[in-house]
């Protein structure tokens, strides 16, 4: 095998992309050029300067390259790659799934309009993502009240016999039952989606021509409600900022940086008007600005995302002139890529790059606040250890029935919800009535011993409950030899209340410590008792929804476990077949024999388990 640098001296001066592995085999960058020889050998011999670079270089073990035709195709290749491989050393955007987009299911004859966080390539189509949840709702809002589609599951939709509420209260057409005109439903879908786009001048003209043509042909009521239409298009316009007089779809990028720690913002302009904005947080990067827009242009526009007519940028780009050729053949015109160096267009840009420099100094001041809030929580709790990674446990239970324990971790004082973790309790018997403290020993003892063996242990464990609770997580602690993480507990306040005195007491929260009787009271309105309630209370909300959920779940199995001939099998078909046991109790003999696996003995035996007697 050519060692690296016999690969270096025999690089092609062609188009194509690169890939640098360190020692274990792993990319760990992904980068294109329009001259391979020329781009790749920088890195090893011109001397870079960057530390950033030299880092790099320095980890890079192996490399490999890949020819391409032109730089287009190198620019396509480099964007697959590098969601394939995710580099350590590239720039990647924080994922698109901590933001709301709006999904229209364009391939099912009777679109739905609905939030999504999940971006799928499935063929239907995608808008946003929006920064802003609530301006996505309200958006979802308009269409529901305004656009009559249908906002049930494609399962509903299927199964439904008789229209539902949203259809009794008029924001429906209910195409589910009803002989609905489906050229009038993808008219309203049409129009929803120009809504959506921004572009509400467009279908308020086109609402005004149809309002018009109902009114002379005497259709009063149905003129009435385009008129409500335009009357929500036009007030959501008039809440929006004019920032340009051609009427032009606009993605405006401003960059800020200090150092290595950069804010990308980017303002969305439709029609002239800004619609919205995104903002990006990147650190530890020593790349120019050039490489930084680069890298944000190839993954911002990935699947399905809106192209504007024109992208203006805060520096100019090498490739420039390929990137608007990519992004016109995907969008189906021309696009341009500008970056402006005066009038109109440059005050835009100036505008972003303004909202990017107070949006990073807001979101340092509120990295500050956290750290500030952190640092009061060790000294007054006096912990070992700066509380970087808090995780919290909780016990729900009824009587020791479907109890189950919950565990939310928060780092630097916001929630790391890919580390929520639920646990089914094994080991109490819920027959005995529960003992919380044993349910909660087990869930700890659970968690650390799966911890240990994978080295992920957080700095601060809080449980919820009293003394009891707390002695139960240093019990399985000491069990399992964990040293170098501090545990508390945080006890609700109680209410204390006298026959004789019209005024309700209530206690303060209290936080009890390891070897010390007596617990701490913080102030009411400290920085630290309110980042433990907020760890508390989303520990609490997170094992109360589990709860619901087994305790939903089991009562649905339960009504069908008396019926005699009905295993699980039977269970899922049945539960597949009507979604509830109210859907099977109003079934008949011949909807129950359409169900696989039900034969006529098992149907009557449903039957009569389930129909309700007469008194």
């Amino acid at each position: 095998m050519p060692s690296l640098e016999e690969k270096l001296e025999s690089l092609p001066s062609r188009p194509g992309v690169y890939l640098m592995r360190d020692r274990d085999g792993k990319v760990i960058y992904v980068g294109k050029a329009k001259d391979l020889r020329a781009r790749v050998r920088a890195y090893f011999r011109s001397g870079d300067g960057r530390s950033h670079i030299q880092f790099l270089v320095r980890r890079v073990e192996d490399m490999e390259t890949l020819v391409t035709a032109n730089e287009k195709e190198a620019l396509i290749l480099e964007n697959n790659l590098i969601k394939q491989y995710k580099p350590r050393y590239n720039i990647r955007l924080k994922d698109d799934k901590s933001y709301l987009s709006i999904k229209v299911t364009t391939r099912h004859p009777w679109p739905r309009i609905f939030a999504t966080r999940k971006i799928v390539k499935d063929g239907n189509r995608y808008f946003g993502p929006f920064s802003s949840a609530i301006a996505a709702r309200e958006t979802l809002d308009i269409i529901e009240k305004y656009f009559l589609l249908r906002t049930c599951t494609d399962y509903n939709f299927k199964n439904r016999a008789r229209p539902c509420l949203q259809y009794q209260i008029r924001r429906c057409l209910g195409p589910c039952v009803l002989p609905v005109d489906s050229r009038e439903y993808q008219e309203q879908v049409r129009q929803a989606i120009l809504f959506i786009e921004g572009k509400r001048q467009e279908l308020v003209g086109e609402l005004r021509r149809k309002m018009k043509e109902k009114a002379d042909g005497l259709e009063f009521e149905a003129a009435a409600k385009i008129r409500d239409q335009i009357q929500a298009v036009e007030r959501t316009v008039e809440r929006q900022r004019m920032v340009s007089h051609w009427g032009t779809d606009q993605d405006i990028f401003g960059l800020y940086r200090e150092g290595g720690f950069i804010e990308v913002q980017v303002l969305f302009v439709r029609q002239g008007k800004l619609t919205g904005n995104q903002s990006y947080s990147l650190e530890d990067l020593e790349f120019s600005d050039e490489e930084v827009v680069e890298a944000l242009l190839t993954q911002f526009y990935q699947g399905d995302r809106f192209i504007p007519d024109e992208i203006l940028l805060p520096v100019e780009l090498g490739d420039r002139e390929v990137r608007q050729e990519y992004l016109g053949e995907r969008k189906g015109r021309s696009v341009s890529l500008l970056s402006p160096q005066r009038g109109d267009k440059r005050q835009l840009v100036e505008m972003a790059m303004q909202n990017a420099r107070q949006s990073f100094f807001e979101r340092h001041d509120q990295e500050k606040e956290r750290e500030r809030m952190l640092v009061e929580l060790k000294d007054k709790l006096r912990l070992k250890q700066y509380p970087q990674r808090i995780e919290c446990f909780d016990i729900s239970t009824i009587h020791g029935s479907h109890a189950v324990g919950s565990m939310v971790t928060f780092f630097n004082g916001e929630p790391d919800k890919k580390r929520y973790r639920h646990y089914r309790i094994r080991t109490v018997d819920a027959d005995s009535g529960g003992d919380d403290f044993a349910m909660m020993y087990e869930v700890l003892k659970r968690r650390f011993s799966r911890g240990l063996g994978e080295g992920d242990l957080p700095d601060l464990v809080v449980v919820d409950g009293g003394k009891g609770q707390l002695t139960m997580a240093l019990t399985a602690m000491n069990e399992l030899e964990v040293g170098g993480v501090d545990a508390v507990a945080l006890a609700k306040m109680r209410v204390e209340s006298s026959p004789r005195s019209p005024e309700i007491h209530r206690t303060e929260e209290r936080v009890f410590l390891p070897g010390q009787s007596n617990p701490i009271v913080l102030k009411r309105n400290s920085n630290a008792l309110f980042l433990l309630q907020r760890v508390r209370d989303e520990a609490h909300r997170f094992a109360i929804t589990y709860h619901k959920k087994v305790r939903t779940r089991q009562t649905l199995y339960s009504a069908l476990d008396r019926i005699p001939g009905i295993g699980g099998a039977r269970k899922r078909a049945l539960l597949r077949a009507f979604g509830s046991i109210k859907r099977i109790e109003e079934a008949s003999l011949e909807d129950l024999l359409k169900v696989p696996s039900i034969n006529e003995r098992t149907a009557q035996e449903i039957l009569q388990s389930l129909k309700p007697r007469s008194p």
